[in-house]
């Protein structure tokens, strides 16, 4: 019932963003620039929480815009409603929608929506990583110079010494193609599907990464903090790649190289 659940809210909630892409629907800046919330965010949010609450109603919630509902259990839905809300409020198709499931603060579901592109992505702890119900990988390349990578830019400390821009800066001048999305969630998923061999960002919410980073992880990938550490949704920094640049990128991204 609990992967029935996650998949039948994310998919509802990706079909309500799909019919309301080109309504004539509010928009609202949140604090700091272009931190857009459209009134279908906060549509598709209300949609599945009622979902989650249907057959779960004692579950912990955590969404980006209604924070956290905490309640005395032992799974936790992370919700983000739709990811790449700038894309989506500008009309440009990749925006999702994504939630993970963690238990005992541990993750093992996940799911993104992509309804423009038509792609369910799905994960299960230990079990792999879908897409459209077909299972994927990721890729076998194995140094960055060779690599596609994608990336965000946070709207604050673009130019700290070693910050995103200069990261950016660095690969690119070296060649390096580094592609930017505007939806983290997007980033892993295609990590997860081969698409991308490489995904960093220097800050993050747990909404942005809950799904994603499961998805890189049972497509065979690694996920990390910068420090090459375990990663946790719930700090800013992440690294996540086919596993056989990580190292190197890792290096990249904290100027030892």
């Amino acid at each position: 019932m609990l992967i029935n659940t996650l998949k039948r809210a994310a998919r509802e909630a990706g079909l309500l963003m799909k019919s309301e892409m080109d309504s004539d629907f509010k928009i609202h800046n949140k604090e700091g620039i272009n931190n857009l919330v459209t009134e279908v965010d906060h549509a598709s949010e209300k949609l599945i929480m009622s979902i989650i609450a249907e057959s779960f109603p004692d579950h912990f919630i955590l969404s980006e815009e209604v924070g956290e509902i905490v309640m005395d259990s032992e799974y936790k839905w992370v919700i983000d409603p739709i990811d790449g809300t700038v894309n989506f409020a500008n009309g440009i198709p990749i925006c999702c929608v994504s939630i993970g499931v963690e238990y005992q603060g541990k993750m093992i579901l996940g799911a993104i929506y992509n309804p423009f592109l038509e792609e369910f992505y799905f994960a299960e702890k230990s079990k792999g990583s879908t897409l459209n119900e077909k299972p994927i990988h990721v890729s076998r390349k194995e140094e960055v110079i060779k690599s596609c990578l994608v990336t965000g830019f946070p709207y604050t400390y673009l130019d700290e010494p070693n910050g995103p821009l200069e990261v950016f800066s660095k690969l690119i001048r070296k060649g390096v193609p580094v592609r930017r999305l505007g939806s983290a969630a997007m980033d892993l998923a295609w990590v997860a599907a081969g698409r991308f061999d490489g995904f960093y960002e220097h800050k993050l919410n747990a909404w942005d990464s809950a799904a994603g980073f499961i998805l890189v992880e049972e497509a065979g990938g690694r996920v990390s903090d910068f420090n090459g550490d375990v990663y946790s949704p719930y700090q800013p920094h992440i690294v996540a790649t086919n596993g056989l640049i990580h190292d190197e990128l890792l290096k990249w991204v904290n100027g030892t190289i």
